[in-house]
């Protein structure tokens, strides 16, 4: 089955050629409920404090693949630097540099201890206490109220890094089983438990 068979499905089960053609926008089937919404996302983030890059403190010494990165007040300074080209690039031209990724993982090594895997190696970014971990960075101008996450990775923990329109970060760690399963090729929210203080 190809990826974009469930057009045709779409189409069979009866969907308007407006539905379909904004199903191709996004790239997947209304019924696969794809996505970490933004209400649910907030909920997680709430009570959180936003930081500042130059006011970050590294949690732990850490080191990702093949002993990288060599120093981490380096890595701090790197994030600093990143973060003030970013925003002297903003001022300067009213668009966003698109680093917010690089930014995000970054963040989740300082912050969470993030030890990365090397460059483009599917299914996660990396471990945080021997935990795979899959990094979502929301920037500030996403537009849509969504996060998408593919079912195919073998991450275990999902860590949402939010970075503002002031470059402020705030994440969280979640753990993949907070994730519904369900059908399709995305992870759904599982809503928290109201007796769950985490």
């Amino acid at each position: 089955m190809s990826d974009w068979d469930f057009l045709h499905e779409m189409h069979d089960r009866g969907y308007s050629a407006e539905d379909i053609a904004d199903a191709a926008a996004v790239g997947y089937a209304p019924w696969d409920e794809p996505y970490l919404s933004k209400e649910w996302i907030d909920a997680e983030l709430e009570g959180q404090s936003p930081e500042d890059a130059s006011s970050l403190k590294c949690k732990e010494q850490f080191r990702s693949r093949e002993g990288f990165p060599y120093s981490v007040p380096k890595q701090l300074e790197i994030l600093e630097d990143l973060v003030d080209c970013a925003q002297r690039h903003y001022r300067n031209t009213g668009r966003y540099l698109q680093v917010w990724g690089e930014l995000g993982e970054i963040y989740g090594e300082i912050k969470f201890g993030l030890r990365r895997h090397g460059s483009h190696q599917a299914g996660s970014d990396g471990t945080i206490a021997g935990k795979l971990v899959e990094v979502k960075t929301i920037s500030p101008e996403k537009s849509n109220d969504h996060v998408l996450v593919k079912r195919q990775g073998d991450f275990e923990q999902l860590l949402i890094v939010r970075i503002d329109k002031e470059f402020q970060f705030t994440g969280k760690l979640i753990d993949r089983s907070r994730l519904a399963e369900g059908e399709g090729k995305f992870l759904r929210v599982r809503l928290r438990d109201p007796d769950d203080r985490r």
